[in-house]
């Protein structure tokens, strides 16, 4: 048996063509040197290039002084401040605006998506319309309608809508109270602690349910301590809290929170845009649960409400979150449209860092970069949750 076992081995290594591994390694190296060598042509080729018209390449631009301002920023920035802290920016504002999309947007499209099986007519219909429209208009047609709409229908600072205390809305845009002071950082490391324990919590009660049957009040407790824990974390740190109103000098409003024009028209076309395609995905997925299912809730006497939240969107998930994903992606991506209407995005501060500095390669490579960290960052987190949810099967 081990004669014939070597005999063999050695054959199955013989060096011939006509053995198809052999064939499929030499291919497969052909195909490598291949695309290695055009890998090295264009590099050097460009490299030259950058050469022959005095272009420097390199990323050390990065830590120059930018020399230009940023309309809108999250953190601390001035025209003082280097490239590198620029970029920073500007990729702090697309990861805002993709975090607020994504959650507003899959809220928004499941209402819609449950909207589209309601047996209400008049519900169900507005629902479509508004799914088939939202569908089929480009985003950017979108943004501009949107951007439109809020510069010029909207009144000016000395004539702006007042509909709350401290609340005004003009054409620019959204200026709301404030909390400033050093308990700030306490109320945010109190909601961190908050969110920590619902995460546990419900990590517990799912654990419980499964064990005993007993359901136990997760939304009513997660809405205490959301509230709880950072006023508990403010009061025993004892730091000073202060409210700022926006007031209204000059020609604008200072102080207090401010939404620009710029970045509610790209939240409302790029929510407005995704929920549309999230209503479907979750219309396909409830209406992939096998009717028995339905038959089994209403039998025990489920409220129509309770049924979708306990019997209906748990099982649809399943089917929802692979193309979910897929939507979240695209949101995320598409908010590089912002450029268009003036929203200081990664893209459109590259965009000025690259017109003042010329390094237009790098400065393509860190918009690609970026994008991709981010993307496989959703797509990383899509993957694990959907494995979590998976059937196992024993």
């Amino acid at each position: 048996m081990d004669t014939y076992t070597s005999k063999a081995r050695r054959t199955r290594w013989r060096l011939s063509w006509h053995d198809p591994f052999i064939r499929s390694l030499v291919y497969q190296v052909l195909i490598v040197g291949l695309v290695g060598m055009g890998v090295w042509y264009l590099v050097s080729n460009t490299l030259h290039n950058l050469a022959v018209r005095n272009i420097s390449t390199g990323f050390g631009f990065w830590s120059r002084e930018a020399g230009f301002a940023i309309g809108e920023s999250s953190i601390p920035y001035s025209p003082q401040d280097t490239y590198g802290r620029a970029i920073v920016v500007g990729l702090v504002n697309t990861l805002k605006v993709s975090v607020i999309g994504i959650v507003a947007a899959t809220l928004l499209g499941t209402v819609l998506g449950v909207a589209r099986l309601s047996k209400n007519w008049l519900i169900n219909r507005l629902a479509s319309v508004y799914v088939e429209v939202m569908r089929n208009v480009p985003l950017l047609i979108q943004l501009f309608f949107w951007y439109a709409l809020i510069t010029e229908s909207m009144p000016g600072p000395r004539q702006a809508w007042n509909p709350i205390s401290g609340v005004f809305l003009s054409n620019r845009g959204l200026k709301t109270p404030a909390l400033v002071g050093g308990g700030l950082d306490w109320i945010v490391a109190g909601l961190g602690i908050a969110i920590l324990i619902i995460v546990l919590l419900a990590h517990w009660a799912r654990k419980r349910q499964e064990r005993s049957g007993q359901i136990f009040p997760l939304m009513r407790t997660a809405g205490v301590l959301l509230v709880l824990c950072p006023l508990a974390s403010w009061w025993l740190a004892g730091a000073p809290l202060e409210v700022e109103i926006p007031e209204l000098k000059g020609f604008n409003f200072v102080n207090g929170l401010s939404f620009s024009p710029e970045l509610a028209a790209l939240l409302a076309g790029l929510i407005t845009y995704t929920s549309a395609f999230i209503a479907e995905v979750v219309r396909a997925g409830i209406q992939a649960v096998n009717k028995g299912q339905w038959e089994a809730a209403e039998a025990l006497g489920l409220s129509r409400a309770r049924l979708m939240r306990l019997v209906i969107l748990p099982q649809a998930l399943r089917v929802i979150i692979p193309p979910m994903t897929s939507q979240f992606l695209n949101l995320t991506k598409n908010s590089s449209l912002a450029v268009a209407i003036g929203y200081p995005d990664i893209v459109s501060v590259v965009n000025t860092t690259l017109n003042q500095t010329g390094q237009a390669i790098e400065g393509i490579l860190i918009i690609m970069a970026a994008y991709l960290s981010v993307s496989l960052s959703i797509s990383l987190f899509m993957n694990w949750y959907n494995k979590r949810i998976a059937l196992v099967e024993r």
